[in-house]
């Protein structure tokens, strides 16, 4: 049975509005708050749309491609387990400004990429909402995770809004402090994904 508190905090996690928030400052340095509101309502907007997608249909294409839930459930927990111990040691954030350093112009729109993809909707975030969509199949398992995607995405899209605020009240060392706690709780919810996995693959 799907969890909502976990499989919000898994989304929460993996997603990391908090850590988008000084990536969307960067990306939109110079821009009125008209401009940054447009680009983030786009930013979010297409981000829903590709989980959306994957929510709904990535079990189905896993079954077409002959790939079991629990194999997936594994692999997806050790991706997740990756992406923690990228936020743990901060190569993650170094990685997301890596590939805004390659969007090109400063001035261009960053709204599809690499805001939505691949920095709200990314490997990780696609392979969660497969992975907690498989827990509870058919479609109240589905509107439960489109729900909490919704959540999150809306929480993305708010910390987007007061992304120049938070910056100043947190600080560089703030931000790191939480990405490290989020790391953390991200480790252990992918170590239980494996687990899942294991147990699904033994009963099964």
């Amino acid at each position: 049975m799907l969890s909502i508190t976990t499989a919000f905090v898994t989304l929460f996690v993996v997603i990391d509005p908090i850590g988008l928030a000084p990536l969307f400052v960067a990306l939109t340095q110079g821009m009125n708050a008209k401009q940054r509101r447009r680009i983030a309502l786009r930013a979010c907007a297409v981000a829903f749309a590709v989980l959306t997608l994957f929510t709904l249909a990535g079990e189905a294409v896993l079954t077409f491609i002959g790939i079991s839930m629990p194999a997936f459930r594994i692999a997806g927990g050790l991706l997740l387990f990756l992406t923690a111990l990228e936020m743990l040691f901060e190569r993650r954030s170094k990685r997301r400004e890596d590939r805004n350093d390659e969007t090109g112009e400063t001035d261009a729109d960053p709204s599809v990429f690499p805001l939505a993809i691949p920095l709200i909707a990314g490997p990780g975030a696609i392979a969660t909402v497969i992975l907690l969509a498989g827990q509870q199949p058919g479609w109240p398992g589905a509107g439960i995770v489109l729900g909490i995607t919704a959540v999150v995405i809306a929480m993305v899209y708010t910390l987007f809004e007061a992304a120049g605020l938070m910056e100043r009240v947190l600080g560089r060392t703030g931000i790191v402090v939480v990405t490290r706690v989020l790391g953390m709780l991200l480790a252990a919810l992918s170590v239980q994904f494996v687990l899942d996995g294991l147990r699904a693959y033994w009963v099964g």
